[in-house]
């Protein structure tokens, strides 16, 4: 079994820049994170951007659900953004026979007291096990992206009724 990794930008890759007191991104740090974890499954991994989630358009989205649709592998995460990870994960649900997981953090992965790694390794089991569709791995808890927002003043994610 080989998982493709699409990566995206979001806070998840995001450096602290002391300089100008703001965030810039980095190369990805998921492979990293994979080595340092000891992960034994094959992995690819493909940056398609790097831009903050407010950022990304449907344009961006369109990349995102071509690149997936045309992986060979059929158990796909994607890091993104979570201010529109929803909004992207809705865009996904028409592909068909294909594990897909969107995870990301609230803090970037490279800080001490971050949600990233976590997020991650909960990724990465959701992809082996879950059935095909679309899942968001965030906060521990897995989400239906039909049924899930994010809180921001919570800054966490919360299932919805509808």
């Amino acid at each position: 079994m080989k998982i493709k990794i699409f990566t995206t930008g979001g806070t998840f890759d995001k450096i602290y820049f002391d300089a100008k007191s703001e965030f810039h991104f980095a190369d990805t740090i998921v492979g990293d994170l994979l080595e340092e974890a000891n992960i034994c499954f094959d992995y690819d991994i493909v940056t398609l951007f790097e831009k903050d989630s407010l950022d990304i358009d449907d344009v961006d989205r369109k990349m995102i659900h071509d690149a997936v649709d045309n992986a060979g592998e059929d158990k796909v995460l994607i890091s993104h953004g979570t201010d529109t990870m929803v909004e992207t994960a809705q865009a996904l649900l028409d592909i068909g026979g294909k594990t897909i997981v969107l995870f990301g953090a609230m803090r970037p992965a490279r800080m001490r007291q971050s949600d990233a790694t976590y997020n991650l390794g909960v990724a990465c089991a959701a992809v082996q096990l879950l059935p095909a569709g679309v899942h968001l791995a965030m906060n521990g808890q897995i989400f239906d992206p039909r049924k899930a927002v994010k809180n921001r003043a919570l800054n966490r994610f919360e299932r919805t009724d509808s």
